[in-house]
């Protein structure tokens, strides 16, 4: 993707943050970014644990330059803005996460995360001021490339099993908003008060709700109701069609009947989609 095509699909991706709400679904690889476009959704996001998963390895344990050339692939399946999840930076040090956003960004991304999970049992979340700091120099590698690239702050306090992921997310995502995060997310939060109380804390900034099965309850209206602008759903969609893979996998083995096979996609429509696509 060249420059002017990225600043474009980074403009459109600012803009859709501007109001309203809107769905930002994680294909996990190039057949389900093109069927999620073919659908009508406006953008796209990357999933960490999905594209982990179909590579046979756990969410985490795709190297960086693996999950690069994953997520140009996702950048050059569709014309759509396609947000990263760059998990971590894939560093510790502010200098490193700025040095591996400039890789991010290379893929033509028109949006990137940063979460604060430092992947440590003893201390789950980064250390507070570390954290803020990594978010500073990301916004700072993004402002450089002049891209307009949309930056996503991270609180990982709910997923780590914080004592307190309520405090712990509002001080932080506060923070990393003041740090120069155009975007603010907290995944696992599920109850509309807590919400609210992050939508409350980081306006005017944009916020971001994951929707999985946790809290599939949550309705869009009713997180339109909340102020959010933004709703992922991470890796259910690929968790979704794996779920369906193993009941039907499980069913042959065990019972030896083929019943489930019923419920499959017809491969005549995706022969269909996929011949517009070539």
């Amino acid at each position: 993707m060249d420059a002017a095509h990225q600043a474009s699909a980074a403009a459109k991706f600012r803009a859709m943050h501007e109001s309203g709400c809107f769905v930002l679904p994680n294909p996990w690889d190039i057949g389900t970014a093109i069927y999620l476009q073919h659908l009508g959704f406006k953008a796209l996001a990357t999933t960490s644990a999905g594209f982990a998963f179909s590579r046979g390895k756990r969410d985490g344990g795709v190297p960086r330059d693996e999950m690069l050339a994953h997520i140009r692939e996702i950048v050059e399946a569709t014309t759509l803005p396609v947000n990263a999840d760059f998990q971590s930076g894939y560093a510790d040090e502010p200098e490193g996460v700025a040095g591996n956003v400039r890789l991010c960004l290379a893929t033509g991304v028109a949006g990137l995360s940063i979460e604060d999970n430092a992947g440590r049992t003893d201390a789950p979340l980064y250390e507070k001021e570390l954290a803020v700091d990594r978010i500073r120099a990301a916004r700072s590698a993004i402002d450089i490339s002049k891209t307009g690239v949309v930056l996503t702050g991270r609180c990982e306090a709910w997923l780590v099993g914080d004592p307190d992921p309520l405090r712990a997310a509002l001080e932080r995502l506060a923070a990393y908003a003041e740090a120069g995060a155009d975007c603010l997310y907290a995944p696992g939060v599920r109850h509309p008060d807590e919400i609210a109380q992050i939508v409350k804390t980081v306006a005017p900034k944009p916020v971001n709700v994951l929707v999985s099965g946790f809290n599939h309850e949550l309705s869009f209206s009713q997180l339109i109701d909340l102020g959010v602008r933004r709703i992922s759903v991470g890796s259910s969609l690929a968790l979704a069609a794996w779920g369906a893979f193993l009941r039907a996998a499980q069913d042959i083995k065990t019972n030896g009947t083929f019943g489930l096979l019923a419920n499959g996609a017809a491969s005549a429509d995706l022969n269909e989609l996929f011949r517009e696509e070539s």
